[in-house]
């Protein structure tokens, strides 16, 4: 039997070539003559190997996923939900920060700039971003059950404002913050964090014990 012919490209490298014009130009803005270019192959190999521009696409959004955003996975492993939190948040500054990425996040950036010919692939890239709040509002659900945070503290509500807080990041990364801009934006952030009754600052005022 004949062996079908070998790919004469190195698949991940360029992949990761590819994400870098998406990340930098978003979905729409990257067009196949700089993809190729960058990834050192000619439009018939694009086509043979990933069928189109939009098959290139998804298979480096999960590229990206896979090995650029590994810190969520460090941050899911924390013991505690409020170290999920900072694990996350810190993870979120130096992915941001870093010298070697397009500034912000291609999820956040590549949502924001596709129009109405790019819908599905900013329906994805907001799926995958409601997933992760998902998860980190499930952490917090468990935490609450747990005892971690106040009875009074809505999971769901809390996982949306660190998800407002992660993709302002982003938006303020992309427009040339520092990495010290962005780790006072986490140092805020946490000061939020909501304290239960055992670890909270003892009030025998009336109105304190009252609610009022």
């Amino acid at each position: 039997m004949a062996l079908g012919r070998p790919r004469a490209f190195d698949l991940d490298h360029a992949l990761d070539q590819a994400l870098m014009v998406f990340w930098r130009r978003g979905y729409e803005n990257a067009s196949v003559a700089e993809l190729t270019h960058a990834m050192g192959i000619n439009p018939p190999s694009l086509y043979a190997a990933f069928g189109n521009k939009e098959g290139l696409f998804r298979k480096a959004l999960a590229r990206y996923l896979a090995v650029r955003t590994k810190f969520w996975d460090f941050a899911i492993a924390a013991p505690t939900a409020r170290g999920m939190i900072e694990r996350l948040l810190r993870g979120s500054v130096e992915f941001l920060a870093d010298e070697n990425n397009p500034p912000g996040c291609l999820l956040v950036r590549g949502a924001m700039t596709c129009s109405e010919m790019g819908k599905d692939i900013q329906n994805e890239l907001i799926s995958i971003r409601k997933m992760a709040e998902h998860k980190v509002w499930e952490r917090l659900a468990a935490a609450k059950e747990a005892g971690e945070l106040p009875a009074e503290v809505d999971p769901c509500a809390f996982a949306g404002f660190i998800a407002a807080v992660l993709e302002g990041m982003s938006v303020h990364a992309a427009g040339g913050a520092s990495r010290e801009d962005l780790q006072k934006i986490v140092d805020v952030t946490l000061k939020a964090w909501p304290e239960t009754a055992a670890t909270a600052p003892i009030d025998t005022r009336e109105e304190c014990l009252t609610g009022s």
